[in-house]
Parts: C-alpha cells; sequence; structure tokens
C-alpha cells in the first residue's frame, strides 16, 4: 500500500502534517534522517508510521518511563495487535522483560522504546544483535548535546551501541535545536550525511507572556479561577515547591495534582493518566513531566519559575494548544531565581557551569527584552521572523514597553568597575554606585573613594537591571572562574572611552518583586496610578502638617503606592494595603479612603476584583514570636539564629512590622549600641526630615553612623512617633 493508504489504514488519517511524508520516504529509503520539529508538529508520526510498514523491529530510545508508557498505550490502542510496541526499561521484572523478547524475536512487535541506560546492559546488546531491525530511532535528541536544555551523559554513547548492534538506518527527531545543538547532535551520530527536516519553530496559536514574580500563587489561583474548565500545566524548579503550590491549589478547590521524579512511579502513572482522562484539571509539575505528552487540548502552561534555559522554556510552553486552539504561556520572573540557578551551578564541572551560565544569559535576555518575545524565541533557533506576523501575540506586542536612553548609566558602571580594577561582583557594584555602606565597602575602604554614591540618585536594584542589561549588551561579562566577578570586554573598554546610545528597558518592571521587601506588592498585576499617587501625596503632606509629624511618619511611599493599585475605599481594604496595620489605618486612613473612594467613582476606574485565597500556613506566627521575643529583651542576633535567619532578615521583618504601625521597643537593645546623646541626634534628624531614606541620613550625618544604626534609631522612632 502507498503512504497515504498507510496512513488512514494504520491512523485513521487523510493527511499528512507538514514535511511528515517526506520525511518517512527518506526513511523507508534506508537513509539517515535528522528531524527538527516543534511540540505538537506531529513527531512520532514520523517513525511509528515507517516502522508498522517496514520489515523487523525499530528501536525507539527515550528518555523517560513516562514518555515511553504513554507512547506505547497510544500505539497498542489504535491497533489490534496488542504486542505490537512494548518497552524496555528497569520498571519490568524479569519475567516481563522475557516475554517483550520472546515478542521481537517472534517479529510481532514493532516498536520497541527502549532507555539509553537499558541499550548499555550486554544481555541487551546481544538480544538486539540477534534479531531483526529496521531503524534506531532517537527521541529527544536534543539530550546528546551539553549545550542542549536537557543533557543527557548516557546519550553520547548511543553511536558506538548502535554499531556493536547493526548498521541500519538512524533517525534522530527533537523539538529544540539551535544550530550550535543541530551539529553537536549530527557530529555525535556521526550522522553529518543525514537529511535534515526543520520545521517551522513557530507556534502562531500560543501567546506568551513573562510577568514581574510578585503575588505569585494569587496571581496562579486567579487565572486558573478565571479558566476554571481548562486543562493547565504548571511548572516548578523543585519538588518541594510541586507539592506546595499543588497543596495550595487543592485547599483554593483547584482539581490540581503533583507530579515530579520523587514520587512513586505508580503515583506519577496515576496522576498522569487522571490529567489525560480530564478527573484533574491542572498538574503541578517540575521538568519530569510532559516529554511526548499527547494531550492536545492544554489551554495554559505557567511557570511559577523561569527555567534553566530558553529550549527548556520553548518545549514546555509547547505543550499549550497542540490541537490548533488558543495556548497562554504565562512566565514569573525573578531575577533572585537566576542567582539560585547560578548558585546551583557553582560545584559543577567548569565548561557545564560556562554553559549553564550562557543559557541562563539567553533566558533573562528573553525576559527581560522589550522586542516581541515570538520573534526573539525563533531568532535564538535561527529563525528569521517579522514581528508583524505577532498579531499581538505576546505581551511585548500587545503593551510594548518602554525603553529610555541610559547611555550615562551604563558609563558610570563600567567606569566603577574599571575604577575598582575588576576584582568584584555585580552585588558590590550596586552597592557603590547607589552609596550604600556594606561590610565589604567598609572593609575595602571604597566609601572613601571618588566614585562612591556616583549613582545615588538610584537604588541597587536598577544598578542591578544596568548591570544585568550591559552585560547582555557584550559590555561587561561575569568571569566564571571567579565565580562571578565583573570584567569588561573590548567593547566594554571602548564604550568608556567613546559612550554611545545604550538604550535601557524600564528597569522597575522586573525588581519589584516578592523578593523585594521594600517594592509594593499588588498581585493585582494593574497598572501604577501616577495621578492618584500625586494626589495622595499632597493629602500626606497636608495630614502631617496638621499632626505635626513628618510625611512619612503617616503612611511610607510603598503603602501610597499600593494605594494607587488597589484603590482601597474602606477601612478595612485599607488594613491590607502593604505596610498599614490596624492601628495606623485608624490613626490616619480615613481622609485616604474618603480621597480615593471619591477618585474611584469620579474618573470611574474599574477596580480589581476582590480576591481572597486560602493559605496553607498562617506565616503571622513567627512575627508574634519575634515580637515576644523582643519584649523578652532577647539579643536580636539570638532570635535571628532561634529563627534560622540573618541579622538583616530580621531587621527588615522589625521594619516590616513597625511600618505596618505595630510598636516595638527596641532600646534595650540600642543603649547597648549606641550612646543615648547619639541616639537623640539621630531621632531628631528623623524628626524634621522630609524622608526617612537612610541615604539620605547617612549623607546627611558625613558617614558618622553606619547604615545599621541608622536604621535601629529608625525603628524607635517611627514606634514612638508613627504608632
Amino acid at each position: 500500500m502507498d503512504l497515504n493508504e498507510a496512513l488512514l489504514h494504520y491512523f485513521g488519517y487523510q493527511s499528512f502534517k507538514g514535511e511528515q511524508k517526506q520525511i518517512i520516504e527518506n526513511i523507508l529509503a534506508g537513509r539517515n534522517t535528522f528531524v527538527i520539529m516543534p511540540t505538537g508538529g506531529g513527531k512520532s508520526m514520523c517513525y511509528q508510521l515507517p516502522s508498522l510498514m517496514m520489515e523487523g523491529t525499530a528501536v525507539i530510545v527515550s528518555p523517560l518511563i513516562a514518555l515511553m508508557k504513554n507512547q506505547v498505550d497510544a500505539i497498542r490502542y489504535v491497533s489490534e495487535n496488542g504486542s505490537v510496541a512494548h518497552f524496555l526499561n528497569s520498571s519490568l521484572t524479569k519475567a516481563e522483560i522475557a516475554s517483550v523478547k520472546k515478542d521481537v524475536a517472534s517479529g510481532v512487535t514493532k516498536m520497541l522504546y527502549v532507555a539509553p541506560e537499558s541499550l548499555t546492559k550486554k544481555e541487551n546488546i546481544e538480544f538486539l544483535s540477534s534479531v531483526n531491525l529496521s531503524f534506531f530511532a532517537i527521541d529527544e535528541a536534543h539530550c546528546i548535546s551539553e549545550w542542549g536544555h536537557d543533557f543527557r551523559p548516557e546519550y553520547r554513547r548511543l553511536r558506538e551501541i548502535f554499531e556493536k548492534i547493526s548498521k541500519v538506518p538512524v533517525i534522530a527527531l527533537t523539538a529544540t535545536a539551535t544550530p550550535k545543538v543541530q551539529l553537536d547532535i549530527q557530529r555525535n551520530l556521526n550522522m553529518l550525511d543525514a537529511q535534515v527536516f526543520k520545521a517551522s519553530f513557530n507556534r502562531d496559536n500560543l501567546f506568551y507572556e513573562i510577568r514581574p514574580k510578585r503575588d505569585v500563587e494569587k496571581q496562579i489561583i486567579k487565572y486558573i479561577k478565571a479558566h476554571q474548565d481548562e486543562s493547565g500545566i504548571i511548572y516548578c524548579l523543585s519538588r518541594k515547591k510541586v507539592e506546595e503550590i499543588a497543596e495550595l491549589l487543592q485547599v483554593n478547590g483547584i482539581n490540581a495534582l503533583p507530579y515530579h521524579a520523587g514520587l512513586d512511579a505508580d503515583v506519577r502513572a496515576k496522576h498522569q493518566d487522571m490529567f489525560l482522562m480530564e478527573e484533574a484539571s491542572v498538574i503541578v509539575a517540575t521538568i519530569a513531566f510532559g516529554m511526548g505528552i499527547d494531550k492536545p487540548d492544554v489551554r495554559y502552561v505557567i511557570h511559577h519559575d523561569i527555567p534553566k534555559s530558553l529550549e527548556s522554556y520553548y518545549q514546555e510552553t509547547g505543550r499549550a494548544g497542540r490541537d490548533g486552539g488558543v495556548g497562554v504561556c504565562l512566565a514569573f520572573y525573578s531575577y533572585k531565581d537566576i542567582e539560585k540557578l547560578e548558585k546551583f551551578l557553582s560545584g559543577k564541572p567548569l565548561t557545564e557551569q560556562e554553559i549553564g551560565r550562557q543559557l541562563l544569559t539567553e533566558i533573562v535576555s528573553y525576559a527581560e527584552t522589550s522586542v516581541c518575545r515570538r520573534k526573539y524565541i525563533l531568532h535564538y533557533f535561527g529563525e528569521a521572523f517579522d514581528e508583524k506576523g505577532c498579531h499581538e501575540h505576546c505581551d511585548n506586542c500587545k503593551n510594548p514597553r518602554e525603553r529610555r536612553e541610559g547611555m550615562e548609566y551604563v558609563s558610570t558602571l563600567l567606569k566603577a568597575i574599571k575604577e575598582l580594577d575588576e576584582q568584584f561582583k555585580a552585588r558590590h557594584y550596586c552597592a557603590y554606585l547607589s552609596g550604600m555602606i556594606t561590610s565589604e565597602i567598609k572593609s575595602f575602604k571604597h566609601q572613601s573613594n571618588p566614585g562612591f554614591g556616583s549613582g545615588k540618585d538610584r537604588d541597587e536594584h536598577f544598578w542591578n537591571a544596568v548591570i544585568r542589561q550591559a552585560t547582555i549588551g557584550g559590555l561587561i561579562y561575569r568571569e566564571v572562574e571567579s565565580f562571578g566577578v565583573l570584567k569588561l570586554t573590548e567593547q566594554g573598554k571602548a564604550f568608556i572611552e567613546k559612550p554611545s546610545s545604550f538604550l535601557l528597558l524600564k528597569e522597575h518592571d522586573f525588581s519589584n518583586t516578592d523578593d523585594d521587601e521594600n517594592f509594593v506588592s499588588s498581585g493585582k498585576g494593574g497598572a501604577f496610578d501616577e495621578t492618584l499617587f500625586d494626589l495622595l501625596l499632597d493629602l500626606r503632606k497636608s495630614v502631617a502638617k496638621q499632626m505635626g509629624v513628618p510625611p512619612f511618619v503617616v503612611f511610607q511611599d510603598p503603602s501610597l503606592k499600593d494605594m494607587c493599585l488597589q484603590y482601597p475605599i474602606t477601612m478595612d481594604e485599607l488594613t491590607h494595603i502593604q505596610g498599614v496595620g490596624v492601628g495606623k489605618a485608624q490613626r490616619f486612613g480615613e481622609p485616604f479612603v474618603d480621597l480615593i473612594a471619591h477618585y474611584v467613582e469620579e474618573n470611574d476606574i474599574d477596580r480589581p476584583q476582590d480576591f481572597f485565597m486560602k493559605s496553607l500556613v498562617n506565616k503571622s506566627g513567627l512575627k508574634v514570636q519575634l515580637i515576644q521575643n523582643i519584649d523578652r529583651k532577647l539579643p536580636l542576633e539570638d532570635i535571628a539564629r532561634s529563627q534560622s535567619k540573618s541579622f538583616e532578615e530580621i531587621l527588615e521583618e522589625i521594619e516590616s512590622i513597625v511600618a505596618s504601625g505595630t510598636r516595638v521597643n527596641l532600646t534595650y537593645y540600642l543603649d547597648g549600641k549606641i550612646d543615648r546623646t547619639e541616639q537623640e541626634e539621630i531621632f531628631d534628624y528623623f524628626n524634621s526630615a522630609e524622608s526617612d531614606d537612610i541615604i539620605d541620613a547617612y549623607h546627611e550625618f558625613d558617614g558618622l553612623y553606619s547604615e545599621e544604626e541608622l536604621r535601629l534609631v529608625r525603628i524607635r522612632y517611627l514606634s514612638e512617633v508613627a504608632n
């Protein structure tokens, strides 16, 4: 029978997709074949149909037990012969292995799925050498390449094993391969002669969006509840986070199940089947889930954590909308996550670290880019694309992000790196430029340098963003050998001599995450209301004047910013604003609530829907314990140790408690640290200052007091005056 008849006979399809027909003809002609086809493009058909048509058994190398099971079940479902496909891996008993080998030897099995580890066993090599094979297929072939996102060392031995078994043709298939990965795969498999079939990587039905990682659990629950009848996958980097999120979703009435390699194999298989059979609407998983999962109607893929590479991201998002319907790909991004991933790399061999960091640079660049996300992805995979063809199917095309001229800032950064002899990591330069006195700055006496505080009009988060973008722009690099010390490139040195235009992305988009305690945490995804902010600033000034206190005593800036996102119009809603406790709301809140209510009505503001999320744990327990320990006059260092936190973290928590309107008495601790006369001097400064900014205070006292001393007295001041 011809190919079209075979397709109809075995699978019931009338026509082939894309280049499937040409690929299958190439395999039937006995030629080596390399297929690069995006997820959902129909890769498995490329080896399944020829294996059914050819003499002998096709050996298909597959990286995951779950993937093999899924593929074998699917083939058996469309065939009258239950032995048409088998898998051979560590999950089988000796009796089951014997049964599989018997079916293969008799010729009834057309497809044998094997794990690469199973192929290396001597008894399996001997067995496969004795039977009639049609071809070798390597699914997820990117696992061969060290530059691939899911590198498996055992995959690099496949060619030598194939040569021991049989000289039949090889077909390699992958859904993600940059030109670098493609060449690496072909070289390793010794198939540079293979005919390459590369389909377009454009999935025009997918919508790509990156959001700052802020109130991420709340945002995820809100999104799922708005898409109640749809199936979705949530990816997390750690097993612990998978368990937490799955439990949180269940508590909030969402039918979600966890999936990761730490679960028992039976539980994993059960959860996968429940998802496929729509007994569960959401799977929360590590990357262990999804390879080859043939569920066409996944409507959204959410990344709780940004993946380790752009290849991973592309493949995981590719599980949405495989039926051609809408697929939403939503990822939450925080640079803190990238730093964690960098830490994981530090114990690995140097080459692996170097590769890992380059892959991370690409995903950071993608997350922060203001260009069309589809264009960026396709460019990464070596494909040209005109962003007009995106049709607003990504957040950047739908809401173009602001760029601003950053030549002056980049120049300031590069000069600082040169001034400090290219000897420090990013964090040091952020503190150095913004004028923060850290212990490291002190130990190197860098506060005396002419460049110290040369960028103090901007904070550390801003400078971190400049460093990241200057790195992506090729002006600086992180030296692997010295664990991330910043060095100037030749391009960077030339920039110092002759600065040129350098467009910076609006910097606060991805620094206002949950990792930043000082930034408003809205979780509403709303736009910041500048007009209301100006009105609230004026009101704060007049209330402060009336009460005879500095403006920051009334409400701090982060609280006002949160009001501009959430629009509280009742006293109860005001207590849900960051940094506003019940006491503070009662003391200062009424005129603010009245102003916002009037503003909302007058401007017909569509307020974010009230949203209540049930929590798994009561996080206030540790704060109560902290206040009790202060009441017992325990040293702050001892309190930090008892809660397994750093002194800095405890200090931040006390600042947060005091800013919310709760009074704490640190006199017992302060008196042991700072002379009473000096305390009063700092206290008087805050009483007359326009702002409670520590950098301003530091410069006012010409560095006489450390940042820590100023912060401790500020806590005392706010406790006594504001609360």
